[in-house]
């Protein structure tokens, strides 16, 4: 997506940003380098021309490749804003079905798509997933309307490092563009980003922009959704795999999201470089620790366990590599069934039986306070886990408008709302209802008592409403 930024993320990952573009394919050789025992079939593959190949795949996917433009709306500014946002994506099928990626669609109140053909059509989310940055669109197309070009899904998991691939999207807002370049690493793990799958890695060219396009081999399939670049110089993008696309496409065509399983365990490899800590043997995958409320914690689970199997399927992660693959198989347990877990603690193996329940949503709901001038959001754990280590339910200062009511007070980004004017704040309803009767009540009373947690400390702010910043 064009100008999208994300904070919070810890090492590699904080110099990355939205908008990659990956694609696959092997390297032909020339035939003067091949050996001259190759067979004719050898032979005859190198003798093809690598631009006519290119030029072969690039035809089978890039009709349907379309610019994506969005309106969303943001509220990190303090106020809610209208933005337009701008992204790629590839037509899955011939009735209109688009992939893309979470963050060129998130909040969006209106999204439209232009075919490189010059058709533009209105589209509607069919669902997406802010685990994986995947989402899928559906083109509004007339009663009778012709199939359109769409590209096919190859094998992610057959490519290898040196294959080459294209890019394919529309980089900075601009029309559609081709890069060229090579598969860098096909099993990358990018810390806090890295849940459920890992990254194809690719010198090939990726813009902002280039978000949502499609990653394509040298047999024109499509083997992965562009989505990262990054910023420390030089080319380095990253892109969704295409066989954890297929998981998530799928979910969402059944049932409109994808509902990933929850149990709550924090897992670490045998052998974690980063950390230094090395554990003995070669199966399985250490329990770090269990989420608060979680199911894995009501079941008993203790860190150092050592998980060997789920519903007598052998997991192992020596590497951190190795993570993403066993966090889908517990993602995509039944929910609130029981599940037969193997763990080892110490010398004496254990059954421990968990029943996984719906991980819900990630991210919490935002609220316009106008006249405050500031912005709320509800605390989540998943998004907001040090703010929900002391609220379990609430809401936050999430943006501050400046020059504003909310900033001349002291008020600050993350502070958590436990009180107004006495009355306690525990949910999006009680603030939205208490803002209501501030505003209904302005020239009566405008000023009020916030009671704010500001990093575990409790403190008593006053808010004076009577200037209207707006005028």
């Amino acid at each position: 997506m064009h100008k999208y930024r994300m904070d919070g993320l810890s090492g590699l990952a904080r110099a990355l940003t939205f908008g990659v573009a990956i694609a696959t394919g092997s390297l032909i050789a020339h035939a003067q380098s091949l050996p001259a025992s190759a067979s004719p079939a050898d032979k005859a593959q190198a003798a093809l021309d690598f631009r006519q190949v290119i030029a072969d795949a690039k035809e089978k996917v890039f009709p349907a490749v379309v610019y994506i433009r969005c309106l969303r709306e943001s509220m990190e500014g303090g106020k809610k804003e209208t933005q337009e946002v701008s992204g790629s994506g590839v037509i899955m099928t011939p009735d209109g079905e688009v992939i893309t990626n979470w963050h060129v669609i998130d909040k969006a109140s209106s999204v439209r798509c232009l075919l490189s053909d010059g058709r533009a059509f209105r589209a509607t989310i069919v669902g997406s997933d802010k685990s994986t940055d995947l989402a899928m669109l559906r083109l509004q197309l007339e009663p009778g309307s012709p199939p359109l070009p769409h590209a096919t899904f190859g094998d992610s998991s057959s490519l290898n490092e040196g294959d080459f691939v294209m890019a394919m999207g529309a980089p900075f807002g601009l029309n559609r563009s081709v890069t060229i370049g090579i598969i860098a690493c096909t099993t990358r793990y990018l810390e806090d980003i890295s849940e459920y799958s890992l990254w194809l890695q690719t010198d090939a060219s990726i813009n902002p922009g280039n978000s949502g396009g499609p990653l394509v081999n040298t047999l024109g399939q499509v083997i992965g959704i562009n989505t990262r670049g990054s910023q420390m110089g030089g080319d380095m993008g990253f892109a969704v795999p295409s066989k954890a696309v297929r998981v998530v496409a799928d979910q969402i065509r059944l049932q409109g999201e994808v509902a990933w399983s929850w149990t709550g365990l924090q897992l670490q490899p045998l052998r974690d470089f980063n950390k230094n800590t090395y554990f003995d043997g070669t199966e399985g995958v250490i329990v770090a620790a269990t989420d608060p409320d979680s199911p894995a914690r009501a079941a008993g689970f203790e860190p150092r366990d050592r998980l060997t199997s789920v519903n007598g399927e052998k997991i192992t992660a020596l590497t951190a590599e190795e993570l993403p693959a066993v966090q889908m198989t517990l993602g995509l347990l039944p929910k609130d069934t029981p599940a037969s877990f193997t763990v080892l603690r110490g010398s004496e193996t254990k059954e421990i039986k968990v029943s996984p329940r719906a991980k819900g949503k990630v991210e919490g709901e935002e609220l316009d306070l106008p006249r405050w001038d500031f912005t709320a959001k509800s605390i989540n754990q998943f998004d907001n886990p040090d703010l929900y280590f002391h609220r379990k339910e609430g809401v936050f200062v999430f943006g501050l408008k400046y020059p504003g009511n909310a900033g001349n007070a002291g008020l600050r980004q993350k502070d958590i709302i436990t009180q107004i004017e006495g009355q306690p704040v525990t949910s999006m309803d009680q603030l939205r209802a208490l803002h209501k009767t501030a505003i209904e009540n302005v020239s009566a009373k405008n000023r009020y008592v916030f009671t704010v947690l500001r990093g575990g400390l409790q403190k008593q702010i006053v808010l004076d409403f009577a200037r209207d910043f707006s005028k």
